[in-house]
């Protein structure tokens, strides 16, 4: 690591004032950070570590019966709360499919929104990489791509986002709460993330010195807990980042579908909501060719960016397959490996 200067400010205030000067990041958990200083693709020369703001490490019920969870708090310690578990079923299915126990119990909410591509090119010095150093090229194009982008990528960049916990978030209309030097603003999720385009080291849409201080969910699509699933494709069981990953939940009425979400994580530089998908199941019966068609809808737009078309039919079927998972009805006890198309047969389940 080079040597920096660390900072621990007292307020949020203080926070965005510190890292206002040139080469500061925020440090929560650093469980990615840290990584990449030890490994020269993160070279700050301020440190600002907001560990211990006050006030940002609670989970907050609203009136409305929404929820409003700080960027300090715990993945597991949000994944293992009673209400949220069964209120957002989905969301923690997704948080204890992601990274190990450990890593869980250190890595927080605001951390996971922000994490930064595990694109091999993009760690490797030696490799030509437009994220880390703009206009250098792309290394990964006609290299190993197999587990890159098919969704939204461009000749500049065809990596991927990480995330588990953001798939279900984008599928459930998350909002982000962001402080700054400007003030207080409101980001949809869905737009916290950029497509690479010509300008990949550019990977979210927060303004220079912005902190996120909060998630809200909305509390209208808690509609969906009782048919919600995550279902993630992964090299190994455990311990490992998405192939390809798919949140899926329907609201019923009867024998109807009433309304469905679908997100994608693993196919794109941010995780993708599938928005005709949902479209065409709104008011349709729950059956294979009606979840098989939403799956080619969700694809539509797909393409290989390298040799990795087999992700595309991968996706496809992991869709149909949450639909399904989904229709059989949100676990009451959290599957014995959560998101893995592994741990059961749709409608029996095992406890945690």
């Amino acid at each position: 690591m080079n040597r920096f200067d660390y900072i621990q400010p007292a307020s949020v205030a203080e926070a965005i004032a510190a890292v206002s000067e040139p080469g500061s990041v925020y440090l929560g958990a650093g469980t990615n950070l840290l990584d990449l200083m030890k490994i020269g693709v993160s070279r700050p020369q301020r440190v600002v570590d907001i560990t211990r703001l006050p006030g940002l490490d609670r989970i907050d019920w609203l009136p409305d019966g929404g929820v409003r969870i700080g960027a300090l708090v715990r993945n597991s310690d949000l994944a293992y709360d009673e209400r949220f578990a069964k209120t957002f079923p989905v969301v923690a299915e997704a948080l204890l499919s992601g990274a190990s126990a450990q890593l869980r119990n250190a890595a927080t909410v605001g951390g996971n929104l922000m994490q930064r591509t595990r694109c091999a090119y993009f760690q490797d010095l030696g490799s030509a990489c437009n994220r880390r150093v703009p206009g250098s090229g792309c290394d990964a194009l006609g290299g190993q791509s197999r587990l890159h982008a098919v969704l939204g990528w461009s000749e500049h960049c065809i990596a991927t986002h990480p995330s588990d916990f953001c798939v279900p978030l984008v599928a459930l209309d998350a909002m982000v709460e962001v402080e700054g030097p400007r003030g207080t603003r409101e980001i949809a999720l869905d737009s916290l993330h950029a497509l690479p385009g010509s300008t990949p080291e550019q990977e979210t849409t927060l303004a220079a010195g912005e902190l996120i201080v909060a998630l809200r969910l909305p509390a209208e699509v808690a509609s969906f807990a009782d048919n919600a699933r995550y279902l993630k494709l992964r090299e190994r069981t455990s311990y490992a980042f998405a192939v390809v990953s798919a949140a899926a939940a329907l609201e019923m009425e009867g024998d109807t579908i009433r309304a469905a979400r679908i997100a994608l994580g693993g196919v794109a530089a941010k995780p993708w909501r599938a928005r005709e998908a949902e479209a065409s199941l709104a008011g349709a019966k729950p059956t294979a060719e009606a979840f098989a068609g939403a799956a080619e809808l969700a694809l539509a737009e797909a393409r290989p960016s390298g040799a990795n078309a087999f992700k595309i039919e991968l996706a496809r079927r992991i869709v149909a397959r949450a639909l399904n998972f989904a229709l059989a009805g949100t676990p009451q006890e959290m599957p014995a490996l959560p998101a893995s198309p592994f741990s059961t047969n749709p409608g029996a389940y095992h406890v945690a």
